[in-house]
């Protein structure tokens, strides 16, 4: 299966305003954090997650995707959410604290919801499987429309989670992707250090599932196995593994030294950037011409121009503010 020329130009599109929006949010993250970086300084206090260069995991998925479609996500989320749809305004509200924000400024970038495009994530790992398996039993049960994602990252294939949510969604037969983004580190560790097998596909064999493994970051290749698992499970056929190598170009964490990558790996890993690798790959095909790239880029920048302003001119949320939303006991 392979996108049309306007499914590439969305894929393009998305996975660069997904970029400029984290090069836009790491620029005000560090502000008042330099020269000595100190995490609680600056209007984006506490930690920092970048998805950058995971962008091909994101588009490829949920271009097959419906907005009744329930997608759960990683502490990395920045690239899923948007493509998602979730408002780019309040999500950057929601990352600065401000009161017009997602959840009014309580949960931060690691805890984005959005229930108009049903969107999740979480900072614990693993911990978007369970909701998203519920999800996927509700659809169901119910007889609704819709199936349900799960984006997790290679180091959560070792949570019980895991294997819980697997083997219920093939003992129920559950319209459910489960979506490992191999970006080969764990925080610090090495996938080859910490997993037994060198792929996580293979792990679907012991439910009895389907598993793909998508080499090289390819938002192309990423889209034509991830709409075989989407059609099977619209089609009742049930849960399919899959596993995409990707690559974090940032640290773990903004702030992160990174000095257990291999020297020289930052710059391989930068030499096959998904983004202009796919912009040339179109330019060469005829499906882009310069003057698209500039238009885009300027949709882009005004898109994100517009998020940011909103951000810092909302207000913060009241101190009382704390007391709502949250779960009272009944007298």
């Amino acid at each position: 299966m392979q996108p049309g020329p306007e499914q590439k130009r969305w894929m393009y599109e998305t996975m660069l305003l997904s970029r400029r929006f984290e090069e836009a949010i790491e620029k005000i993250y560090l502000e008042g954090k330099q020269p000595k970086f100190d995490m609680a300084a600056g209007p984006i206090p506490g930690e920092m997650h970048l998805s950058n260069g995971q962008e091909p995991c994101a588009v490829g998925v949920i271009a097959h995707l419906e907005e009744f479609d329930t997608v759960t996500a990683t502490h990395r989320p920045h690239h899923q959410a948007i493509a998602k749809g979730v408002d780019l305004r309040e999500m950057a509200a929601e990352i600065f604290g401000k009161r017009t924000g997602l959840s009014g400024g309580r949960g931060g970038h690691m805890h984005l919801f959005d229930p108009r495009v049903h969107f999740a994530c979480a900072g614990i790992i693993a911990q978007g499987m369970g909701p998203a398996l519920g999800a996927a039993l509700s659809r169901k049960l119910q007889e609704k429309p819709g199936i349900a994602v799960a984006f997790i990252g290679e180091g959560a294939v070792n949570q019980g989670a895991f294997h819980e949510t697997l083997n219920l969604a093939a003992l129920w037969h559950l319209p459910l992707v489960v979506v490992v983004e191999d970006n080969a580190w764990a925080i610090s560790v090495a996938k080859k250090d910490s997993t037994a097998v060198a792929h996580n596909d293979v792990r679907a064999a012991a439910y009895g599932m389907p598993g793909h493994y998508v080499a090289a970051n390819d938002p192309i290749a990423v889209y034509d196995v991830a709409g075989e698992a989407v059609a099977r499970a619209r089609e009742g056929g049930g849960p399919t593994l899959i596993e995409i190598e990707t690559d974090r170009l940032a640290g773990h964490f903004m702030g992160d030294a990174e000095q257990y990558r291999p020297k020289g790996e930052k710059e391989r890993l930068f030499a096959r950037d998904p983004i202009p690798h796919l912009r040339d790959q179109m330019l060469a095909a005829g499906e882009l011409d310069d003057d698209e790239v500039a238009a885009i880029e300027a949709r882009v920048a005004a898109k994100i121009d517009d998020a940011i302003t909103f951000a810092r001119q909302s207000a913060y949320p009241d101190p009382t503010d704390a007391l709502t939303r949250v779960f009272h006991p009944v007298d």
